[in-house]
């Protein structure tokens, strides 16, 4: 994905990992992309030093690409989003509070530029998710099943509604809380930890279905 003309400072992101973004850490509490130092590149850029954005699009692009997908479902798409969610952050970088984190902050002008980006082109269908992006890799003892129960994964995370399907990327993925979701997504708390329970249920339902019938 190539930068658009007029933002020299957002270069094209790096290429995502084969390798699941989480492995080990619980549901809700996985540890995070970006560090206590993002103020800091938020000023410098500010101040005219280009480059240090271009270290937050580095550190924040796969988590911006995951977000975009929840949102969209296409991949392809996905990447777009998440160009267009950096330029827009870029142009509204002086609205950022650094008294706050600046990771929720982004993620929600990345989940914005999804939406728009759904809108206008009108996409209807959403593809499924990696299955990468609901926790770690295969234990040695479902690589067997890996192949087909990813397919599972995928087409159940598919019939989520695109708001509780981005909630529990969110929440179990990035490992965003409760709060900060809310703020991302603009709805209320409670609105989050209901998409949240019923995402998962839906999801549990979903592969124990599987489960049974491969019985």
């Amino acid at each position: 994905m190539q930068s658009r003309g007029g933002a020299g400072a957002v270069k094209a992101m790096p290429a995502e990992r084969d390798t699941p973004p989480r492995t080990s850490q619980p549901p809700g509490g996985a540890a995070r992309i970006g560090t206590g130092d993002d103020p800091a590149l938020v000023a410098q850029t500010l101040a005219g030093e280009r480059a240090a954005f271009g270290v937050l699009v580095e550190r924040y692009a796969a988590q911006a690409r995951r977000v975009a997908r929840a949102v969209l479902g296409d991949p392809d798409d996905a990447d777009d989003a998440a160009q267009d969610g950096f330029l827009s952050a870029l142009v509204k970088l002086a609205q950022y509070d650094s008294r706050r984190p600046f990771g929720p902050w982004l993620m929600r002008i990345v989940a914005n530029a999804a939406t728009d980006r759904r809108r206008r082109r009108n996409v209807r269908r959403a593809e499924p998710l990696d299955p990468s992006l609901v926790g770690g890799g295969p234990r040695p003892d479902a690589a067997a099943v890996q192949s087909e129960l990813g397919d599972r994964l995928r087409a159940a995370l598919a019939e989520l509604p695109e708001r509780r399907r981005t909630a529990v990327v969110l929440f179990d993925v990035e490992g965003y809380s409760h709060a900060e979701i809310a703020g991302i997504l603009g709805i209320p708390e409670g609105t989050v930890r209901s998409e949240v329970f019923h995402g998962r249920r839906r999801l549990r339902a979903l592969l124990e279905d599987w489960k049974e019938q491969e019985k």
